[in-house]
């Protein structure tokens, strides 16, 4: 049994779990800034590949390494990973499904809170030696409390769940779209209510993201999105960035339609200096904040993410079925 990892070595290392299956196993690591024929080559002998959510496997790769039984995806993502072809090779494919659901309903809130409060923005007023100013214009404009806001999460799988639990009390009013609804007694115990789409869009003041990376998610948040949004409505995205089309969140900035955007990813990923929303006008940079989309990146996430890691390779290893398959094997 060998393991490639196609990761950073030094979180690896880190969060490797002490068993003895990790002591007895060969295991060898490239970088996400490996080319095809550098994983080619570390991995033509592997049994399992893990990979970087951030990083494409594709089919030629897949298909130069003839060992390969299990592909597993760092993160919770895996639209970077050529699915169909593994699955023409018999190879598992396997993602982190809700180990990150804490960590990144955790942001999710936090840049709510941030933009409510107006925390970049008020910092930096403060350190140019305005705080007085910044004060008195805040009290006289509004300065908002959660329990003041009605929150709609769009897509509610492990991470949307986790953000109606934390938000409980804060108090807001939440509200849910997916595409098949809860039982009554999931919706109470989540304190949320279901609306459609629209319904949602236009009831909000509080849109968050939390759907996958699908040919239906992608740019699903476009300009006809935006425009049936409330008027100064606040957006979040802490899911991934290519469910926005960039320029339409950016109309919807220069039209006055948002009081407030809170990023935690951006597409493509890595970032370009040329993203356009690294490009705003002043006024307009003071109503957004962007994170380096480490949401999901917690310490207690790899902990979980490398454990099942390893587990599902034993698993392999055994004969066994992995758990958390995503390309219908």
């Amino acid at each position: 049994m060998k393991i490639l990892f196609i990761s950073d070595p030094v979180r690896v290392e880190k969060y490797k779990p002490k068993t003895e299956f990790v002591k007895h196993t060969d295991y060898a690591v490239v970088g996400i800034d490996a080319s095809a024929d550098e994983i080619i080559a570390a991995g033509k002998d592997a049994d399992v590949v893990v990979v970087d959510a951030i990083k494409p496997l594709t089919r030629y790769e897949i298909e130069h390494m003839p060992k390969l039984k299990l592909i597993h995806s760092e993160g919770v993502a895996y639209n970077k990973i050529d699915t169909q072809a593994a699955k023409e090779q018999g190879i598992y494919v396997c993602n982190q499904k809700g180990a990150n659901a804490v960590a990144v309903a955790e942001q999710t809130v936090l840049l709510m809170l941030a933009l409510l409060r107006h925390l970049i923005p008020g910092y930096d007023s403060v350190k140019a030696g305005h705080q007085i100013e910044t004060k008195m214009y805040l009290m006289s404009h509004g300065i908002y409390e959660l329990n003041e806001m009605k929150v709609g999460l769009i897509g509610f799988g492990h991470i949307g769940q986790e953000v109606a639990r934390l938000l409980q009390p804060f108090a807001p009013e939440v509200y849910y779209y997916k595409r098949h609804r809860l039982s009554e007694e999931q919706e109470n115990a989540y304190s949320v209510s279901y609306l459609s789409l629209d319904e949602l869009l236009k009831a909000c003041n509080i849109i968050s993201m939390h759907v996958p990376v699908t040919a239906k998610t992608t740019n699903m948040c476009d300009q006809t999105f935006f425009e049936n949004m409330q008027n100064n409505a606040y957006f979040i995205n802490t899911a991934r960035g290519e469910i926005v089309d960039n320029q339409a969140l950016v109309q919807a900035l220069e039209s006055g339609k948002l009081a407030g955007v809170g990023l935690d990813t951006l597409a493509p990923e890595p970032v370009q200096k040329d993203n356009p929303l690294l490009h705003l006008p002043i006024n307009l940079q003071q109503k957004v904040i962007i994170s380096p989309h480490i949401g999901g990146c917690t310490s207690g996430f790899f902990r979980r993410a490398n454990q099942l890691e390893w587990e599902n390779a034993r698993h392999i290893a055994q004969g066994e079925r992995p758990v958390n398959i995503v390309n219908g094997l």
